[in-house]
């Protein structure tokens, strides 16, 4: 396989890139932007023209030639619910992605951007295993009220890639385990139990409850957070930030850079060791609940994510959890691989491409 693929990867703050040449990374690069670039976008779709032309200098500075290119990938957004798989990003996607339609984040620029490159290269796009894909058991999509259902947005695209690589380490399929996910992300995190190949539980990574993260706050107290919308001192944009950007370990510390942290752990910084411990602690009590979802039966529990390095931190989970199954590491989170994975799978045409609609 001496095809390349370009992958299109942007997070809040930045837009890694990295070009594939199979299975193998030729080129890697995250594009730091500055807050004051980004600042005079009103909306994060037009963010589009901007973002892409600092791709394209990025990889003509680093003689990566267009031409070469034979597919884009681009990081999944929040489009509507959809199955596992591989879609093809249309105009109906990318009207999505730009109207927010589940959500507005920067990942959304994902689909946008992609899409647009390959436009211009005559080429197709597309994302695999968005936030969105929706297995969810029934049972799990009921609340309290019937105003309110749960949604299924989560990591899939690691939950899943992580699972099958589990999986073939066994010498087994994914689809005939029972597993316990969790990943930590720059941002989110998300739990999943997923039962033969299905999701059929996780919490709402995106703004929705589950443990507090990076940088997303979490389940929080209801009647509190109801106190605070009302309390005339927030917007609703403010509130939602609160709850998707400035929450977490950055609201207590600072700071949402896991390197930072887990020095600060490694340091013994009192506050960072108080909120860290709490972190696990919450961790360990959404796995375990699964055990529960699971009827019992699980094969493996796995922990994804670079917070992971962290020893200290590793060690408060495992201690809660270790009687409940096996447990696997994958610290090292690489979305890139089952991007390209995906890429190849596509120019083999070994992957049904889906219609988004």
């Amino acid at each position: 396989m001496t095809k390349d693929i370009l992958i299109i990867y942007p997070e809040t703050a930045e837009t890694k890139i990295a070009v594939y040449r199979g299975t193998e990374p030729v080129f890697l690069k995250s594009i730091k932007h500055k807050q004051e670039d980004l600042g005079r976008f009103e909306n994060i779709a037009d963010q589009k023209d901007f973002r892409k032309e600092r791709i394209y200098k990025e990889l003509a500075g680093n003689e990566i030639h267009l031409e070469s290119i034979e597919l884009v990938m681009g990081r999944s957004g929040l489009i509507k619910p959809v199955s596992q798989g591989v879609y093809l990003i249309n105009e109906e996607m990318v009207r999505d992605l730009t109207v927010g339609v589940m959500g507005v984040h920067s990942t959304n620029l994902g689909g946008i951007v992609a899409r647009s490159i390959a436009d211009d290269l005559g080429r197709e796009a597309y994302v695999a295993n968005p936030v969105v894909v929706d297995e969810l058991s029934d049972v799990a999509r009921i609340t309290g009220h019937p105003l309110f259902k749960r949604k299924s947005i989560f990591h899939a695209l690691n939950q899943k890639h992580v699972a099958w690589k589990y999986a073939r380490s066994v010498n087994k399929k994914y689809e005939d385990l029972n597993l316990i996910i969790c990943h930590i992300g720059s941002s989110a995190l998300s739990v999943g139990a997923h039962q033969k190949g299905r999701v059929i539980d996780v919490n709402q990574a995106f703004d929705g409850g589950g443990p507090f993260s990076i940088s997303h706050t979490g389940t929080l107290p209801m009647g509190q957070l109801v106190d605070l919308c009302f309390s005339g001192e927030y917007t609703k944009k403010e509130v939602i930030e609160m709850i998707t950007t400035k929450g977490g370990y950055y609201a207590y510390l600072g700071t949402r850079d896991v390197p930072t942290i887990n020095r600060r752990l490694a340091e013994g910084d009192e506050l960072a060791l108080a909120i860290s411990y709490a972190l696990s602690y919450q961790i360990a009590k959404e796995i375990a609940s699964h055990y529960a979802t699971l009827s019992g039966q699980v094969d493996a529990i796995i922990l994804t994510g670079v917070i992971f390095d962290s020893e200290r931190f590793l060690d408060n989970v495992k201690k809660r959890i270790a009687g409940i199954a096996p447990i696997a590491l994958y610290p090292t989170v690489n979305d890139f691989e089952a991007l390209a994975w995906f890429g190849v799978k596509v120019l083999k045409g070994e992957v049904e491409v889906k219609k988004y609609k």
